[in-house]
C-alpha cells in the first residue's frame, strides 16, 4: 500500500512539474534577438519586446508537446508577425502561426505554415485549416494561444475557449524545438510568454475530415537536384547532359496530392539555384493523348519524352496585382503519349511563398503510372 501511495505521489510531482507554466521575462538577457530594429521597453503597460524584421528566439527553450500564450501589439500596415514553435537547430525548420494585419476581417487574416528548409509555404498551404477570419484591435494588446500535440495544432486569438481554427496536421514530424518571435515589414510589440511541456495536451476541437484523393492523382514522384532556371531557357529539348548531371530522390505527397519540393532541396538565391525537376513514368498500352490538370508555385516547364509542351507562371502577382499565387489545379496540358514508356519531366522554380506540384490525370484508362 506504502508502494502504491508514494508512486501516485512520484507520479503526481513529475507531472506537476512537467505541466508548469513557465513565464520568460522581457528582459535581453533571457532573449536572442537578430532583427533590423529590436528594442525591450514598456508598452501599454507591458513590459515588452518591439521587433521589427527579424526574430526573437527566448534562451534554454525545448519543446515538443504543449502550449504556448503571449500577446502581440501591431498597427495595421502591411505586416507578417508571430511565433515559430518546434524551431530546430538548423533555424530553417518549424511550424509557424502569424498574423496579417492588413487583412483584418478577410479569410486570409493569419496563416499557419511549415517552414521547410527556409520556406515557408503560405502559397501551397492556405483555406481551411491553415487560416481563419478575424478582426484585430490595432495598436491594442491581443492574446495568442496555441495547443500542439504530435501532428495536431489549435490555435487561438482573443478567446480562449474556443479555437480560431484548427490544421489538418501539422507538416513536420513531430521533434522537440524552440520558439521564436518574428515579424517582418513593419514592427510589432511582444510581450508575456508562457509555455507548459505537457506530453498529450488535450484539444477542444475534432479533427479535420480529410478528402479522399480524386482518382489519377499522382501520389509520388522523383525529385531532381536543383539548377539554375536560367539554363532552361532555350532548352526545347532536354540535353543529355542536363538530364546526366541530375540527382534523384523519392518524394511522396501529402494527403491532398501536394508535394512540397523544398523538403527534397533547399533553394540557393546566391548562386540562383531555384528550380528542380519533378518526375514520373507513365506507360501506356497505346498511342494517345491524356489530359493532365496542374498546379504548382512559382513557375513549371513540362516536358513528355524531352519535348516541351507547356510553360506556365503562377506566381505572387503574375495574373494581376491582387493575385495571390496560391497553388491549386489552376492549368491543364495535354500529353502525346507513345506506346511503351513515357517520362515526364516537369521543372519547377520557385520564388518565394511555396515550392511544389500537384497533379491528375483525368483517367487512366491503357496507362499505368510508375
Amino acid at each position: 500500500m506504502k508502494t502504491n501511495i508514494l508512486l501516485y505521489l512520484l507520479c503526481w510531482m513529475t507531472y506537476t512539474a512537467y505541466a508548469q507554466n513557465i513565464t520568460v521575462p522581457m528582459q535581453a538577457t533571457h532573449w536572442t534577438v537578430k532583427a533590423n530594429e529590436s528594442t525591450f521597453t514598456t508598452y501599454r503597460g507591458k513590459p515588452s519586446l518591439y521587433l521589427k524584421n527579424g526574430s526573437a528566439t527566448p534562451n534554454n527553450v525545448d519543446l515538443k508537446n504543449g502550449i504556448i500564450e503571449f500577446d502581440i501589439a501591431f498597427s495595421q500596415k502591411r505586416q507578417f508577425s508571430g511565433v515559430h514553435f518546434r524551431l530546430q537547430p538548423d533555424l530553417i525548420n518549424s511550424e509557424e502561426f502569424y498574423l496579417r494585419p492588413h487583412q483584418s476581417g478577410n479569410p486570409d487574416a493569419n496563416q499557419y505554415t511549415p517552414v521547410v528548409n527556409g520556406l515557408a509555404g503560405w502559397q501551397l498551404y492556405y483555406g481551411k485549416g491553415h487560416s481563419k477570419a478575424f478582426k484585430y484591435k490595432f495598436d491594442e494588446w491581443m492574446h495568442v494561444k496555441i495547443i500542439f500535440v504530435d501532428d495536431q495544432a489549435e490555435f487561438y486569438v482573443e478567446d480562449m475557449n474556443q479555437p480560431l481554427f484548427r490544421a489538418y496536421e501539422l507538416k513536420h514530424s513531430p521533434r522537440s524545438g524552440a520558439i521564436a518571435f518574428s515579424s517582418s515589414l513593419q514592427g510589432a510589440y511582444f510581450a508575456n510568454l508562457s509555455y507548459q511541456k505537457i506530453a498529450q495536451p488535450q484539444l477542444k476541437s475534432t479533427p479535420l475530415k480529410r478528402k479522399p484523393l480524386a482518382k489519377g492523382t499522382i501520389t509520388q514522384w522523383q525529385v531532381s537536384s536543383i539548377f539554375a532556371e536560367s539554363s532552361l531557357e532555350n532548352e526545347y529539348r532536354l540535353s543529355a547532359s542536363l538530364k546526366s548531371s541530375l540527382q534523384w530522390k523519392k518524394l511522396p505527397t501529402e494527403f491532398t496530392g501536394l508535394a512540397n519540393l523544398a523538403r527534397i532541396n533547399k533553394i540557393n538565391k546566391k548562386q540562383k539555384l531555384n528550380t528542380a525537376f519533378a518526375r514520373v513514368v507513365i506507360e501506356s498500352d497505346r498511342a494517345q493523348i491524356k489530359k493532365l490538370d496542374l498546379g504548382y508555385s512559382d513557375r513549371i516547364r513540362v516536358y513528355c519524352n524531352d519535348q516541351l509542351m507547356y510553360s506556365g507562371s503562377n506566381r505572387f502577382r503574375s495574373r494581376d496585382y491582387r493575385y495571390l499565387g496560391t497553388i491549386g489545379y489552376f492549368d491543364t496540358v495535354y500529353l502525346p503519349l507513345k506506346k511503351g514508356k513515357n517520362e515526364i519531366w516537369m521543372a519547377v522554380s520557385e520564388n518565394f511563398g511555396g515550392w511544389g506540384i500537384q497533379a491528375k490525370l483525368s483517367n487512366l484508362d491503357g496507362i499505368k503510372v510508375e
